[in-house]
């Protein structure tokens, strides 16, 4: 009907809107694909700042370092800086000085970590009840953390006091005679991982607490009615479930503790006889007061090697028991 013109124009009338929807879908195409561009370059303007931080102060540091190391570097000029090789880690080799400082690294590492992890545990625990004014008690377990170890230290020399300080006085109640806690070399050490594990509870008692929450409640529940007692429950259940906070609390906590440096650099100086002398204690004592900086470079060099071995011999004890790890 209505003869071959009409049908004409009604053939026209149908195929133009799909020429010009395709038109147009060829402009959007191309305007999306300008704008992931331009969001792709914007997305870099954004990690800029963040990456040159790291290639600055921690690419570069860490290139100049190594090359420090087979240097005899005595500062403050680098044409005073001979290329010597391996001398100083062959010298590093038979240094008792260096050694004795990475026993006590060694020691406050595995007096530290457990103790840590057991107190910080015991309190996430009590943390994680509902009680009233919890998150109070939360928040004051957790201030240590973001105060400044000088604070902190000049608080706990005069708690340590052996003459004046509050826990001598404490244990002179009980009996005991007064402690000399960080004048003596048998007792120094062991005040800087009191200190240090006061300090870092409140860290440890958070992530902690993130995992505990983690746990369904109804396991708990169903341990209860079978007549499990709660210390049971915990045993069984919680500490099991645990097991990736802990590991990545083990692995974090190993690394901070060898590279443990501001306690024993404001309270007792690496004293009394070098019993609190700590392998970044060393390093700095070497660096910046000897001004043996090729010397310490390898120093340094050989507690990153230590770190390493010690984590990668956690990662692969965890692979071993055939469980999944945090990171």
């Amino acid at each position: 009907m209505g003869g071959p013109f009409l049908e004409e124009c009604l053939m026209a009338g149908a195929y133009a809107p799909t020429t010009h929807t395709g038109k147009w879908a060829d402009e959007r195409n191309l305007w999306q694909r300008f704008w992931s561009r331009s969001n792709e370059r914007v997305g870099y303007l954004f990690i800029l700042p963040a990456f040159s931080h790291l290639v600055v102060f921690v690419l570069i540091p860490l290139v100049f370092s190594a090359y420090l190391s087979f240097t005899d570097w005595r500062g403050p000029n680098l044409q005073n800086a001979p290329f010597i090789g391996l001398k100083n880690y062959e010298f590093l080799l038979g240094d008792r000085q260096f050694w004795a400082a990475m026993k006590n690294t060694l020691l406050f590492t595995v007096l530290f970590v457990p103790i840590s992890m057991a107190v910080s545990l015991g309190v996430a625990v009590v943390m994680n009840q509902k009680l009233r004014g919890v998150w109070f008690f939360r928040t004051l377990f957790f201030i240590p953390v973001i105060s400044s170890w000088v604070a902190v230290s000049i608080i706990w020399i005069t708690l340590l006091d052996p003459q004046a300080g509050i826990l001598n006085y404490l244990l002179g109640q009980i009996g005991i005679a007064p402690v000399n806690w960080l004048g003596s070399p048998a007792t120094a050490l062991l005040a800087i991982v009191i200190i240090a594990t006061w300090k870092g509870l409140g860290f440890q008692m958070v992530i902690w607490l993130a995992g505990l929450q983690a746990i369904p409640q109804e396991l708990q529940e169903a341990a209860a009615i079978d007549g499990a007692t709660r210390w049971q429950s915990f045993w069984r259940i919680t500490l099991p479930l645990l097991a990736p906070t802990t590991f990545f609390l083990a692995v974090t906590g190993v690394i901070g503790s060898f590279q443990v440096f501001s306690p024993v650099y404001v309270i007792t100086g690496g004293g009394p006889r070098g019993s609190t002398d700590v392998v970044v204690y060393h390093i700095y004592t070497r660096a910046f007061e000897a001004y043996d900086m090729g010397y310490a470079a390898s120093q340094a060099w050989v507690l990153f090697a230590v770190i390493m071995f010690a984590t990668l011999i956690q990662f692969w004890y965890r692979r071993r028991q055939g469980e999944e790890t945090m990171f």
